[in-house]
């Protein structure tokens, strides 16, 4: 396995199980010796108006499901909030900054562990009917040992917990709003984007459940999207776990839905969130960050000030507790641009993109403004190139929230197995800003097919930072035929700097993806005349 591919063991590097159990160990005795001062104060504050245990929630099939419960003493109404786990050997115990928080905001709550992680009974379903039943269940329990009549039920997730969350949502018609950060809404899509098996985030799912116990066909699915075997069957496993599946449900009671996601997501990459998203027509927001998998709302998990986590419990606040904060008059989207972290509020998704600027790639290396057909690029097949996703999942994604985006040197990349074009210089600021669509055709020799396209910000001495990315695989045509691609790239927002080249790179193998080629085989990348290749651009 290429450094590209290295496993985590964690999609959650920054979290701390000693001191987050010190912190659940002062919630229970009231001593705060050894914590900071934050945190001491958030627990004196939870512990004069609720109380905290631990506990055991009986879900389906009768597991026992590993659980926490903030609970206020009073008789009065109030609002409860369900936090599934996220995919992590912690279960619950990642929330336990969080839930306090809530908790002191007069929430009551319960967070527990999904089945077969941490110290659940069961067998990892990886959002199924089991996890949505257990869901209910979690919510059964709460509704039982609140003290006082429950008003309003939210579910709040991140990560594995946000699907969770939105599938109960679908499923369950108690629940009144959701907060679902770093989620999925298309699970298949995720797995096998434009027909691409993303082997190194079921690579990097597996390393971090190392200690869990799944059930056998999640296993089967896993191993199948790493061998490429019954690609129908894992397709139909995946939408049962799909919210995208399940939209009708949340729509007809149109349950407030909250977003976050990151750019350079590499485990569920934000064009199937945003789809979801799109196809919303009750309350709703998204958040877009720089980073990756979980990394922008982590400080905020960690008890740290955090936006993603304020507008959460603004979202719940307004939608639960009936508080006239003004998020439901903010504007849908809000995005965080590369590299300046300047945050942009827009009304809806298809308002982000103003208009599309259309550069045709041509025999002698360019994007040009006419289109340039009858040319043929070669590219040869088995070999890696400097372009890649990122050196390594999730934790690349924290070197861009600090500041220092990968590298990429484009003078370095083999243009025998790389074909690469590349723009004028801009005369001022590109705003890029959505879904970048690239149309390319190519014939290859071999009856399978795979490549991955990069788009870079290129400096003028050369050096690179990566815009945005697909992978595209063709299973079916026939050898030696000509091929269509039409793609959309994972969207961005990104600022390209006055003097900067867009530079368009596509190579045939990528360690994040299946590759469908035969070593040493070749791609004829070209333009017909009927179909010219291009890129469009989509400006703010």
């Amino acid at each position: 396995m290429t450094t590209a591919a290295r496993t985590p063991s964690s999609l959650y590097p920054e979290l701390d199980a000693t001191a987050l159990g010190a912190f659940v160990t002062a919630l229970e005795s009231g001593d705060v010796t050894g914590l900071a001062p934050a945190r001491a104060a958030e627990i004196a504050e939870l512990r004069s108006v609720a109380a905290f245990t631990r506990g055991k929630v009986t879900g389906a099939d009768g597991d026992l499901l590993d659980a926490a419960l903030w609970r206020h003493l009073g008789t009065r109404p109030r609002p409860v909030i369900v936090m599934p786990s996220p995919w992590t050997g912690l279960g619950w115990l990642a929330y336990a900054v969080q839930a306090t928080l809530f908790a002191a905001r007069g929430y009551d709550v319960l967070a527990y562990s999904a089945r077969g992680f941490a110290g659940s009974e069961g067998r990892v379903d990886v959002a199924g009917p089991l996890d949505v039943a257990d869901g209910s269940r979690a919510l059964d329990h709460l509704i039982e040992r609140s003290t006082g009549p429950v008003t309003r039920i939210g579910f709040l997730g991140d990560s594995y917990g946000s699907g969770i969350a939105q599938l109960v949502a679908a499923h369950d018609t108690r629940v009144d709003a959701v907060v679902a950060l770093s989620t999925w809404g298309d699970l298949g899509e995720a797995f096998y984007e434009n027909s691409t098996r993303h082997v190194a985030a079921v690579r990097a799912l597996l390393g971090a459940a190392s200690k869990a116990r799944l059930s056998p066909q999640t296993q089967s699915v896993f191993d199948n999207v790493l061998s490429g075997g019954d690609v129908r069957g894992t397709l139909r496993w995946a939408e049962v776990r799909s919210p995208f599946t399940h939209i009708k449900e949340l729509n007809r009671r149109q349950v407030p839905v909250f977003f976050a996601h990151a750019w350079h997501e590499t485990l569920f990459p934000p064009n199937q969130t945003l789809r979801m998203f799109n196809e919303l027509t009750g309350p709703k927001r998204i958040v877009l960050s720089v980073g990756d998998h979980s990394g922008p709302e982590m400080s905020g998990i960690l008890g740290l000030p955090n936006r993603i986590w304020t507008d959460a419990h603004r979202w719940f606040d307004h939608h639960l507790m009936g508080v006239d904060n003004g998020i439901d008059t903010e504007d849908q989207v809000l995005s965080e641009v590369m590299w300046s972290k300047t945050l942009e509020p827009r009304p809806t998704w298809p308002s982000v993109t103003e208009h599309v600027q259309r550069l045709h790639l041509a025999d002698d290396g360019e994007l040009g403004d006419e289109p340039r057909t009858g040319w043929t690029s070669t590219v040869l097949c088995g070999m890696d190139t400097p372009a890649t996703v990122a050196d390594r999942i999730v934790e690349s994604g924290y070197a861009e929230i600090a500041g220092r985006p990968k590298v990429y040197p484009t003078d370095d990349i083999d243009r025998t197995v790389a074909a690469v074009w590349t723009a004028d210089p801009v005369a001022e600021t590109l705003r890029l800003r959505g879904t970048p669509r690239l149309r390319v055709t190519y014939r290859a020799a071999n009856p399978g097919s795979a490549f991955v396209a990069y788009l870079l910000d290129t400096a003028p001495d050369g050096s690179a930072h990566i815009v945005t990315h697909a992978p595209f695989t063709d299973l079916g045509s026939p050898p030696d035929s000509l091929i269509s691609a039409d793609i959309e790239l994972q969207a961005t927002a990104y600022d390209v700097p006055r003097g900067h080249r867009l530079t368009l790179v596509v190579d045939a193998r990528d360690p994040f993806y299946a590759d469908a080629n035969l070593p040493r085989a070749t791609l004829d990348f070209t333009s017909p005349e009927s179909t010219p290749s291009y890129l469009d651009l989509p400006l703010g």
